[in-house]
């Protein structure tokens, strides 16, 4: 018998953007939430970590040492707007904790003051870690109760107009403020007015649509790819709240922003890297960042070599984001894989069949230690992603379980579905 303390798991509300990647993502039910919060079971976690990596924000990676069977209970959680301060060292003398009950109930056990964990044991096959040679991120400069404010630039559709799919480019202007981002960071936006509860909204996550240096070069903005959310899943009718906010802006408008968010999905900086994106819809966004970015550097001449590989995927050319400027960027440049799952009279087409029509021209490049892949979407998207491209391995002679290992040992495959 021993008197310790344990190291619970929590979810630090000021950051968390309340986007379900990690009840998601774990494995044993430990994760729950209502229309406030997102918070841990403290009698389910095993401490397992498949939810951490995932997370874009971190929110999920926070750990308090409470005494042992004085856990926070899931009710005081979902009431937080805040994580509690720290116990003092002589508020953690526990009750005294058998070895059985360790091993039933306690999943991590720690000296007062010392944090242990245990390695991810995860399924998952994106990568926790950015590219070697990513740029550094800054991340979470802003949160909730303090959000910095930007002014709209521009509010622009993207897709044709009367279509189902309503996508706007949306250009946020930061002036003064610092907002360092990088390509395949996130940002939260906070939707003005208030819940049916009476509550501020919860900030909304979207991916940034523009490379480091700005929308337009040498400006302190960012641009985001909206679609205006007017259905649930089922095809129900439902006006997403901040999805139809965005879309509503007009130029000068002001924006809470919190973030920026994501420190692994990332591109790679290397000369001779190699980039395949495969992606759908509103999945352009991070895609769009990086090819442009590596466009500027092709353009200035500081960056050359390395192949770029875009498989985007569609209801139909009509409904696909930033159809026409991706038609323009030249094909020694890219090279842009289509596939539209509704075009009249054809059969329906979804990236993954794309990636297995590239069967001999994708082998070498995932055999390749420079070629880093990058899927961004839907998460009905994600298996089936995952399933070509291991087809295209195996029959092209490669060892998939050794590479998927090294991809995700490396930060060489990243998955951010939703």
């Amino acid at each position: 018998m021993s008197q310790v303390a344990v190291q619970q798991h929590l979810i630090d509300p000021e950051i968390c953007i309340r986007c379900n990647t990690c009840e998601a993502t774990c494995p044993i039910g430990a994760i729950t939430h209502d229309d406030r919060n997102y918070v841990v079971k403290a009698d389910v976690c095993n401490a397992c970590m498949a939810c951490v990596p995932p997370c874009p924000t971190g929110a999920i990676d926070n750990w308090r040492a409470v005494p042992a069977g004085e856990a926070y209970p899931v009710e005081a959680q979902l009431a937080w707007d805040a994580l509690p301060p720290l116990l003092a060292p002589e508020q953690l003398a526990g009750d005294p904790v058998s070895p059985a009950q360790e091993e039933q109930g306690i999943p991590v056990r720690v000296d007062p003051g010392v944090v242990e964990r245990q390695e991810p044991e995860t399924s998952s096959f994106s990568a926790p870690v950015p590219p070697w040679s990513a740029a550094h991120p800054y991340t979470n400069l802003y949160r909730a109760g303090n959000p910095t404010q930007a002014t709209v630039a521009g509010n622009f559709r993207v897709t044709e107009a009367g279509m189902q799919s309503d996508t706007h480019h949306i250009v946020l202007d930061f002036g003064r403020m610092p907002f360092p981002v990088l390509e395949g960071q996130s940002i939260g936006i906070l939707p003005a007015g208030r819940d049916a509860g009476g509550r501020p909204h919860h900030a909304r996550q979207y991916s940034i649509a523009s490379p480091r240096n700005g929308e337009r070069p040498g400006y302190n903005n960012v641009s985001l790819t909206v679609k205006r959310v007017t259905t649930d899943h089922r095809g129900s009718p439902v006006l997403g709240v901040c999805s139809n906010y965005l879309c509503d802006l007009q130029v000068g408008d002001r924006v809470d922003v919190v973030g920026p968010f994501g420190s692994s999905f990332l591109m790679p900086n290397h000369p001779g890297s190699n980039i395949v994106m495969i992606c759908t819809g509103t999945g352009s966004a991070p895609m769009r960042a990086m090819t442009e970015w590596r466009r500027r550097m092709h353009k200035s001449g500081r960056f050359q070599g390395g192949k770029l590989v875009l498989f985007f995927g569609a209801r139909s050319a009509r409904e696909l984001p930033y159809f026409g400027p991706l038609m323009n960027l030249p094909r020694d440049f890219i090279d842009v894989n289509l596939a539209f799952s509704r075009t009249p009279g054809e059969p329906r087409r979804y990236v993954q069949d794309a990636i297995r029509d590239r069967e001999v021209d994708l082998v070498p490049l995932l055999a390749d230690p420079d070629t880093f892949i990058y899927v961004c979407g839907l998460r009905s998207m994600e298996e089936g992603v995952i399933l070509a491209l291991r087809d295209v391995a195996e029959r092209g002679g490669l060892d998939w379980a050794g590479l998927a290992a090294a991809w995700r040992r490396e930060g060489r495959l990243h998955l951010e579905t939703y």
